[in-house]
């Protein structure tokens, strides 16, 4: 008599997917309260700044992955939301301490709104920059788009600095309220995650994979190009400026110098590792890449390797993420998950349980003659 494995071979029915996926989302829930409550201070801000990257990370794919815009202009749109969502949750005290220099704007200077309706403008003021930088850059493609966006993410980023009576130039603005706790930013991130599943899925996702499969059979269906690509930058950029926000509130403190290229590239890094075109990889790989910063840390300080003796380079943990995205350019285009996404149908396909299936095949001793 031999265990019955057929059935596992077959696809999850509906209703399998059903508990399956609600044993997942409890398992989650429960994980995130342990997080909170047992992990030490260090994990913890670890724990969260995983969950940030992961909507930085969806709001980037959203343009290079699902859309087909080379964009590298993000920092700029997050400075925006970071400095918006400061500026209206600090206290009138907070702000005249920092503008001891060039005093705030009137208008400014006694505004403070609770963090929820904060962060909703922070992302609309993000969303009105990306549709008023748009409008015009996405003319162009490619290469010129990157170049287009970057110069544009440079010249917010120089704006921000000499706007010393709102942003409070070079100084930036300390004291922000710890808004970004570990409940808020992991709600924003299952929020994110389903409306990017519930975008991707409707006319409008179906829209923007037709541009960036085929531009000119997508125009000869009559969608309109230009229409499709506008708005999938805005929502983008409004998602850039909420992650944005939430990093400022997380740090407790923002200047210029946060936001420059080396922001957007690890989270280009990250989209590009996940797989350009899926959710699933963007999660993924904003885990894995968050907590092997922090694990390669090491590298920035002196190393006593056998017959290699160095006195601290810092900034080498960022050459060995380099290699590591050279070599998935090379020889994994596709990324981790390519633009394929999690399901139960696709877990119980893979290798690992194919093996457990396998070895469920286990004949009894007892035979009848």
């Amino acid at each position: 008599m031999a265990v019955n494995v057929k059935a596992a071979v077959n696809p999850v029915s509906k209703k399998a997917n059903l508990i399956l996926t609600f044993s997942a989302v409890v398992l989650a829930l429960a994980f995130i309260l342990f997080a909170d409550t047992a992990f030490s201070p260090f994990s913890l801000r670890i724990f969260n700044l995983c969950g940030i990257y992961i909507i930085l990370a969806l709001s980037l794919n959203l343009i290079n992955g699902f859309t087909g815009l080379f964009s590298l202009g993000h920092s700029g749109f997050m400075a925006i939301g970071a400095y918006v969502s400061a500026l209206l949750t600090m206290s009138p005290a907070q702000k005249e301490m920092n503008f001891f220099l060039t005093p705030i704007v009137p208008v400014l200077a006694n505004v403070q709104l609770p963090f929820i309706p904060a962060i909703i403008i922070a992302g609309a003021a993000a969303a009105l920059a990306g549709f008023l930088i748009g409008t015009p850059a996405l003319r162009l493609r490619d290469d010129y788009l990157a170049i287009a966006t970057l110069g544009f993410s440079e010249i917010i980023r120089v704006v921000l600095t000499n706007l010393q009576s709102i942003t409070n130039g070079a100084l930036g603005l300390k004291g922000l309220p710890k808004y970004s706790t570990t409940w808020m930013v992991w709600a924003l991130v299952i929020l994110s995650i389903v409306f990017m599943a519930a975008l991707i899925n409707s006319a409008f996702g179906r829209a923007c994979k037709a541009i960036r499969d085929n531009e000119i059979a997508a125009q000869a269906m009559g969608i309109n190009i230009a229409r499709v690509k506008i708005v999938s930058f805005t929502i983008s950029c409004f998602i850039a400026g909420v992650g944005g926000a939430l990093l400022g509130h997380f740090m407790n403190t923002i200047d210029p110098k946060m936001f420059t290229f080396s922001l957007t590239y690890n989270i280009v890094l990250i989209v590009v590792l996940g797989g350009n075109g899926s959710i699933s990889g963007s999660v993924i790989a904003a885990i894995v890449v968050t907590i092997s910063m922090e694990l390669l840390r090491f590298l920035d300080g002196p190393l006593n390797l056998l017959f290699i003796r160095t006195q601290g380079l810092p900034g080498l943990r960022m050459v060995a993420f380099s290699i590591l995205l050279l070599a998935v350019v090379i020889y994994r285009q596709q990324g981790l998950m390519g633009k394929k996404e999690f399901s139960w149908n696709l877990a119980a396909a893979s290798p690992v349980i194919s093996k457990i299936k396998s070895s469920l095949k286990i004949k009894s001793p007892l035979r009848r003659r």
